[in-house]
């Protein structure tokens, strides 16, 4: 038996990276499975020489954000908290509200946002995310490829 050669795992560097953009349709997706799959793509991990410490991912543009599907009784139940910085000042609205109204997009946005990494590569990789409650969105120029989900 000779002896093998040694090969060294490749760490990318943020310089060798090329980013794609990427449309997902939220109509009638499930938002957690939605939500895992752009976290996904968005932190890189769908790439082969995926490395943890580097931002690596695509930028993904969601639309129809108030037409995604929430499983069970979640539409009624599922609440949002979040605190306005006084004492004591809580407000609350829950998913239905909030898919309802004029922020539709906020319910994908913290999804994702729950999934990537919670320090400044986070933050990082949430910038790449684009929600639009309708089926518009502004980034045409990018020439985004569609991405199914499911």
């Amino acid at each position: 038996m000779g002896v093998q050669a040694h090969r060294a795992t490749k760490s990318m560097k943020p310089a060798d990276v090329s980013r794609r953009w990427y449309v997902v349709d939220a109509t009638d997706q499930v938002l957690g499975r939605l939500a895992t799959r752009v976290a996904g793509v968005l932190r890189g991990k769908h790439h082969p020489s995926f490395t943890p410490h580097v931002d690596m991912g695509d930028h993904v543009i969601v639309i129809n954000a108030e037409k995604v599907r929430l499983t069970g009784r979640k539409r009624e139940q599922k609440t949002y908290y979040r605190h306005t910085g006084y004492t004591g000042h809580v407000k609350s609205i829950n998913a239905d509200k909030l898919l309802d109204g004029p922020y539709a997009d906020r319910v994908i946005r913290r999804a994702v946002r729950g999934m990537l990494p919670k320090n400044s590569l986070g933050r990082q990789l949430y910038s790449k995310l684009k929600v639009y409650a309708g089926p518009d969105h502004p980034h045409a120029a990018q020439q985004p490829e569609v991405m199914e989900i499911g």
